[in-house]
């Protein structure tokens, strides 16, 4: 626990004079408003949350598999004697849980090829796929895609991505030229509602068998990749977006029943890898487009989109209040003169509305610490370096606010009073 506490205080240490990165949010090392709580209501608002639902249930199944992997050591067996279809798989093609497992690098390593895809895939496939693996070999070449970042949340730095999946470029066509039209609903201000499905602790009431993983893989395949007409098994269907290479069309297996043939313990050894490649996407997916446009919102702003439309009206209402009242003042030739001093409130108002909307940031909030969730609802600033970047952001907006709310109240205190 010591060791656990030094470490993420060294983490905190460390983000002192910087944002945090993709990693360090999903891996919940971070605080609001910059932490995976806030990330998900930000990709809630712009209808893409399956994505971020999608990688977290794939982390669950991982970590599922290696809890598994490790039960196994533990019982005093080898993976090698336990499920020897899957320690051939592996050793032949690699696997991200190499450490786990026991393999080392003259045995075929953990690094997996994109190529190596199992026996899922038809002719057809393969070629599409080796087509993907030599664009990657020479450095994407020209896809939209970027390269992908060096490490993951929660795998080593010698993972590699690898395509477990039936892939079909020409019979489905993407969806969408981005990564976040995904959930085949049109973003909105206010579809908010929805939790997440993704579940957050593995149960262990018992010892996690086979059909538990192919249960966990199934579930997945069902919520996030089988096509969204599709309702039989998973009324709850949100197809995600993934390009045609890493897309999965079928899952030959079932939870209900061992496998029993060469061919069905053959597809079962792929199991534990199966979605890796699909969840590498997602992440680079997120971390390009999502996540900058996040911290962008929550580390030099506070305020939801809702609540800054609202401060908008708002500022525009009090506006034309003000300036009826000023102008009343001066055509009426209201005395004493010092009254119109009064129009200060209402120009305060005003430009504090007008100013906060422009820059998505209300001043007094962050002067109390507090950063909005869900429109007017608010939590307490903690990332230290997000504080002092929201900090000098609301200083230099009530300056600007001072300085129109004073200029508007002299330059109509100076126009002389004219009664019509």
């Amino acid at each position: 626990m010591d060791d656990e506490k030094r470490q993420q205080d060294d983490w905190a240490n460390s983000r002192k004079n910087r944002l945090p990165s993709f990693t360090e949010v999903l891996s919940r090392r971070t605080r609001p408003p910059v932490d995976l709580f806030m990330f998900y209501l930000f990709l809630q608002r712009e209808g893409a949350e399956d994505i971020l639902d999608f990688w977290l249930d794939v982390q669950q199944h991982e970590n599922l598999c290696r809890a598994y992997f490790k039960d196994v050591r533990k019982s005093g067996r080898t993976i090698k004697e336990d499920w020897p279809q899957y320690w051939d798989y592996a050793r032949r093609r690699g696997s991200i849980y190499g450490t786990v497992v026991g393999l080392n690098g003259d045995g075929g390593g953990t690094k997996r090829s994109t190529a190596s895809t199992g026996e899922m895939l038809s002719e057809h496939d393969k070629r599409n796929l080796a087509a993907l693996d030599n664009e990657e070999k020479a450095g994407y070449g020209g896809r939209s895609t970027s390269p992908r970042p060096n490490t993951a949340a929660g795998h080593s730095e010698h993972t590699r991505v690898a395509s477990a999946s039936p892939v079909d470029g020409l019979d489905n066509p993407p969806r969408s030229s981005t990564p976040f039209s995904l959930s085949g609903r049109t973003p909105t201000l206010f579809n908010l509602r929805r939790a997440s499905r993704a579940p957050t602790v593995i149960p262990r009431s018992a010892a996690i068998s086979r059909l538990d993983l192919i249960a966990s893989a199934e579930r997945i395949f069902y919520r996030y990749l089988s096509p969204a007409g599709n309702t039989v098994n998973s009324p709850e269907n949100h197809e995600i977006y993934l390009p045609p290479a890493l897309r999965i069309h079928s899952f030959p297996l079932s939870s209900s029943q061992e496998p029993k043939s060469q061919t069905e313990l053959a597809l079962m050894a792929q199991i534990p890898d199966i979605f890796h490649a699909q969840k590498e996407y997602c992440f680079r997916a997120m971390e390009q487009d999502a996540f900058p446009r996040f911290l962008r919102s929550k580390a030099f702003g506070n305020l939801t989109p809702i609540s800054a439309l609202v401060r908008l009206i708002a500022g525009l209402i009090v506006l034309w209040i003000g300036l009826a009242a000023a102008f009343s003042l001066i055509f009426l030739d209201v005395q004493p003169k010092s009254k119109r001093f009064f129009l200060f409130i209402p120009f305060f108002l005003a430009v504090l509305f007008l100013i906060s909307h422009q820059y998505e940031l209300d001043p007094i909030l962050v002067f109390f610490g507090q950063s909005e969730t869900t429109p007017f609802r608010t939590l307490t600033i903690r990332e230290p370096y997000v504080k002092k970047l929201l900090m000098g952001r609301a200083i230099w907006v009530s300056v600007l606010v001072t300085a129109f709310m004073t200029a508007l109240t002299l330059l109509f205190w100076a126009v002389p009073g004219h009664r019509l």
